[in-house]
């Protein structure tokens, strides 16, 4: 019943509506009241695999293969997430579980355990208590250490208040004004597709937006294709004449691999605003290739650049995997950004809810943190 139980919280919970977030914060009461280290490391694997769910069929895409290599790396992203909490369960009820809970959910959300750490439930903080920012924080990490304890039923009803008080008044967050994304339906082409009549058509994307009074205008991961000395020069002819900036992804290779980047292009200037931290694991990141001297795959900035400057706006950038996992949202809100920016190339997710949660993730971390939030997805 425990793993029927924690699958069921980690489907309903990750199902790409925000509301639905809170429901992972049942998944530490019934890590909890596991009898053994073996059913703890079985709830834990349902929710995991429950919340990643979408894998599988989202590998299979990108690679075009079938859902073998997809299955096997499901199971792999899931090890170091079961491990941790197997390892830390103890049936000695207490401030000894509670702390053991605190040391699994903290390392479940920082490198290198948190490189895989989706899923975290500390992420529903935004839908209980929006707008508390680092209190709201506070609140959700001292609602899931009570919910080890017993006292879990007190926890989950006092959170069920919040909740049910939340969504009767919940607004999704704000646009900044003057900023506007805009999303794609390109397919596996963006990225790929660095021809003349592909950057001409987002210019005139860009021109229209101008036209409509954006002045920073967001175009999702990988739109660039390949950032070069010719395609800068393009697109500042192409925005020439317009008090106008569009912030875009692109991909700047070298020798040693390739940085997936943000860049910031404007009539006068262009050039690279934010070099991803976290690409995403095996098929991005594949930091063995560099061990062994054979060099290739994105590079991982990890800690690098949490917030960057689009005129006088701090913003903080999220790019795809970085959405779904804890430590790159709350390392940037530790420099206090004015605006939240996320985009993503998800033509690879079609089938699976895996971008209707990357979009749940970023909203409720904007509504925590009261910010504006711009999202910009290919699909």
């Amino acid at each position: 019943m425990l793993i029927l139980a924690s699958v069921a919280c980690g489907s309903l919970g990750w199902s790409g509506n925000v509301l639905a977030l809170p429901l992972a914060m049942l998944f530490p009461a019934l890590w909890a009241m596991s009898p053994s280290r073996r059913v703890a490391a079985l709830v834990s694997a349902g929710y995991f695999l429950a919340a990643s769910r979408g894998l599988p069929q989202g590998v299979a895409n990108f690679y075009a293969a079938d859902l073998w290599p997809g299955l096997l790396l499901w199971l792999a992203a899931s090890a170091s997430f079961v491990a941790v909490h197997a390892v830390a369960l103890t049936r000695h009820p207490g401030k000894g579980r509670a702390f053991r809970y605190l040391v699994a959910a903290a390392l479940t959300g920082l490198p290198p355990f948190g490189i895989s750490g989706w899923a975290h439930p500390l992420t529903a903080a935004g839908v209980l208590f929006p707008g508390w920012g680092w209190w709201g924080l506070a609140a959700a990490a001292a609602g899931l250490l009570v919910m080890v304890t017993r006292f879990w039923s007190a926890a989950a009803i006092g959170l069920a208040g919040f909740w049910l008080w939340s969504t009767a008044t919940w607004t999704g967050p704000n646009l900044p004004e003057g900023w506007m994304g805009v999303d794609l339906e390109l397919g596996r082409s963006l990225g790929r597709d660095g021809s003349l009549e592909h950057h001409r058509g987002l210019i005139a994307t860009a021109r229209i937006s101008a036209s409509k009074g954006a002045q920073v205008v967001v175009f999702p991961e990988s739109a660039l294709g390949f950032w070069t000395p010719t395609v800068a020069r393009l697109w500042r002819e192409g925005l020439n004449g317009l008090d106008l900036t569009v912030v875009a992804g692109a991909a700047v290779i070298d020798a040693q691999g390739y940085d997936n980047v943000i860049v910031a292009v404007g009539s006068g200037a262009a050039g690279i605003l934010y070099k991803e931290r976290m690409p995403v694991p095996v098929s991005m990141w594949q930091p063995w290739l560099r061990w062994t001297g054979q060099g290739g795959g994105a590079k991982a900035h990890l800690f690098a650049n949490p917030v960057v400057e689009v005129g006088t706006t701090r913003i903080a950038p999220l790019i795809c995997y970085e959405q779904l996992i804890l430590w790159p949202v709350l390392q940037s809100m530790l420099h206090s950004p004015g605006v939240i920016v996320a985009t993503g190339n998800g033509w690879w997710t079609e089938g699976t809810s895996i971008v209707a949660i990357q979009k749940a993730s970023v909203t409720a971390w904007a509504k925590l943190f009261d910010l504006p939030v711009v999202m910009a997805f290919n699909t």
